[in-house]
């Protein structure tokens, strides 16, 4: 499905939410919980700068909408999020029976991105949702934010201890993607 205009505006505001999370030390994802009529119920970013690595935005929205969201409200909701579902949260998200995931930018484009700037993988393999959660129907990327999400992460990988990735140095990683 193609996006809409509505989809974009959702979108930037989670890539709004991810400057957020780089402009405070922590990685550049952000994500919301929209209901079938339209309402933002829910949005965060990831923390996981003070070491739990499970603190990202889409896993918060499934154990949000497990208090607070009926099967059917969950099943009619979208996840907008400026970074494609890594595994943990696809998992989440089918065990919840959350609906439509929209996303700025894939896995495989930040996994290319980080792999240009010669940062390590990350623990995980970078598998696109409907590997991990097959019935969810995804829609994504957005090319319209593709520019913005590489500059955050950018910042993101410039940031780490000791890398740049205009000198081409690495030293050790901390964190992960998305």
């Amino acid at each position: 499905m193609a996006l809409t205009e509505t989809d974009l505006v959702h979108l930037r505001r989670c890539v709004e939410l991810a400057r957020e999370g780089l402009d405070d030390g922590d990685e550049p994802f952000g994500s919301l919980l929209v209901d079938a009529a339209g309402e933002v119920r829910f949005e965060d970013r990831n923390r996981v700068k003070d070491g739990d690595e499970t603190r990202h935005p889409e896993l918060e929205i499934a154990r949000w909408s497990a208090a607070h969201l009926t099967a059917g409200e969950r099943s009619t909701a979208t996840v907008y999020t400026s970074g494609e579902h890594c595994p943990m949260c696809s998992a989440a998200h089918g065990w919840m029976g959350l609906g439509r995931i929209v996303y700025a930018v894939s896995s495989a484009q930040l996994g290319a991105w980080r792999a240009e700037w010669g940062v390590p993988a990350g623990p995980v393999l970078p598998l696109p949702v409907q590997a991990v959660a097959p019935g969810v129907p995804v829609d994504g990327p957005a090319p319209e934010l593709e520019a913005e999400m590489r500059e955050l992460h950018r910042r993101l990988a410039e940031g780490r201890a000791g890398y740049s990735p205009l000198a081409g140095s690495v030293g050790p990683r901390v964190g992960s993607i998305g």
